[in-house]
Order: structure tokens, then C-alpha cells, then sequence
């Protein structure tokens, strides 16, 4: 399980130290993608990664290949150096909006990559009321269930 916050400066290779304790679960090489929705990016263990991209290539050929064209287009193998490094491309960099400063966040299955300002911003506008709403929902939806 990916988890934690971790801070580390992008350096001028365009290099980032990704956490011993991530590394641990991710390995030696996995897939860094944006993500779709937030601008961050996402880091999957190849185990993960095949688990998420499984019901894309489940697809009809001409449904699949736009997404998935999408999907990798941008994406890089995280290939960790001898100091814990990986290499982003521009795109990514510019996409996650890292200027110098990131925050890599244990989300559990996956990892996401902030930019420092990008990360403080989206947690000024998080809802512990409303994300403690939702765990009740759903800790009730899984009640019901199981009866």
C-alpha cells in the first residue's frame, strides 16, 4: 500500500526522488500517466497499471484506441536510478504545473506527483465534513449488503 506525503525538489535534469518506502511497493520500474481529472500526475505499479488499463483493452478495437492513444501519448516508465530518482518529460512537468518543488501522496493502489502550490491549494479546499459524509455512506452501503 502506497501512503504518506513526501516532499522533494524536481532537479534540473528533470529528476525526482521518488520515497524508499514507495519504491518498495511501485519497484524498480513503473508508469507515470497525468491524471485525467486533477493536474497531478499518477504512479502505478505495473500490477496496478494492468488492473486500471484491463477494461480499456476489454474494449472494441475502435472504442479502445483513442483512449488508450490518450492515455500513453504522455506517459513515461519510471525507471529508478541508483539514487532513487525517475525522469519526468516536459509534458508531464508542465501538465502537474512543477515548477521546482513536488509532493509525492500515498493514495493506496497508486501514487500521485503535486506540484507544491498545486497541492497546497487543493488541500485549502478539502471537505473533512463531506469526505466523513461519504465514509458513512458507504460504511452503511456495505452494512446492508453483507445482511
Amino acid at each position: 500500500m502506497l501512503n504518506g506525503e513526501y516532499r522533494h525538489a524536481i532537479d534540473p535534469k528533470k529528476r525526482l526522488f521518488i520515497p524508499a518506502k514507495h519504491r518498495e511497493v511501485l519497484g524498480t520500474s513503473f508508469i507515470i500517466v497525468r491524471d485525467l481529472y486533477e493536474p497531478c500526475l499518477k504512479v502505478y505499479s505495473a500490477e496496478e497499471w494492468q488492473a486500471y488499463i484491463a477494461p480499456i483493452e476489454a474494449l472494441d478495437a475502435d472504442e479502445a484506441a483513442p483512449i488508450l492513444r490518450y492515455i500513453y501519448r504522455e506517459s513515461v516508465r519510471g525507471d529508478v536510478d541508483g539514487q532513487g530518482r525517475v525522469t519526468l518529460n516536459d509534458t508531464l512537468i508542465k501538465r502537474a504545473n512543477i515548477v521546482k518543488d513536488a509532493v509525492i501522496v500515498g493514495c493506496g493502489r497508486y501514487a500521485e506527483i503535486w506540484s507544491a502550490e498545486n497541492y497546497a491549494a487543493q488541500l485549502e479546499d478539502e471537505d473533512a465534513a463531506a469526505i466523513g459524509a461519504k465514509l458513512r455512506q458507504l460504511k452503511k452501503e456495505a452494512k446492508r449488503q453483507s445482511v
